[in-house]
């Protein structure tokens, strides 16, 4: 299971909360190159659309944008390309287990540093109905309203 991020946040995907029910969480690693390292650094990373597959006993994201590196000419590599993800086999098997299931799936929901290692969250969701997702609104929405009125009981 993922723990709390303890570096910093590089790319966050509020979309993934919005379509899915996330029942598990889990931390990977992710298979980079040089530039891509420091393009990272830069905050340089988009995971909006991106996706997880599960190929031949191994996990890639698809869709991942880290932009090319200014400083780095011909080092540079395609945007877009597949990165592997480093899990255990034993997880992958789980993961792969339970994504057979009617309506389950992969998704990237936040990249960050760990120390000086680039780590991704991934989470084991399952997809919301329109009606979940006017649920959730709706309670937002009762929430921010509640703490619109405690703060203005307690100011005044």
């Amino acid at each position: 299971m993922a723990e709390k991020t303890d570096g910093k946040l590089i790319a966050n995907n509020k979309k993934a909360y919005h379509d899915y029910f996330i029942e598990e969480k889990y931390e990977t690693g992710i298979v980079l190159h040089g530039t891509e390292v420091k393009s990272l650094r830069m905050g340089q990373c988009s995971i909006k659309e991106a996706f997880i597959r599960i190929e031949d006993g191994e996990m890639f994201i698809y869709g991942m944008h880290i932009s090319p590196y200014e400083k780095g000419n011909i080092f540079n590599k395609d945007p877009l390309r597949v990165k592997k993800l480093l899990l255990h086999k034993k997880e992958i098997d789980k993961i792969l287990g339970k994504t057979k299931e009617k309506g389950n799936t992969i998704v990237p929901l936040k990249v960050y540093f760990k120390g000086s290692l680039v780590k991704m969250e991934i989470g084991l969701a399952r997809g919301k109905k329109m009606y979940d997702k006017r649920n959730d609104i709706a309670k937002k929405d009762m929430q921010r309203e509640a703490q619109r009125d405690f703060k203005v009981r307690n100011l005044g």
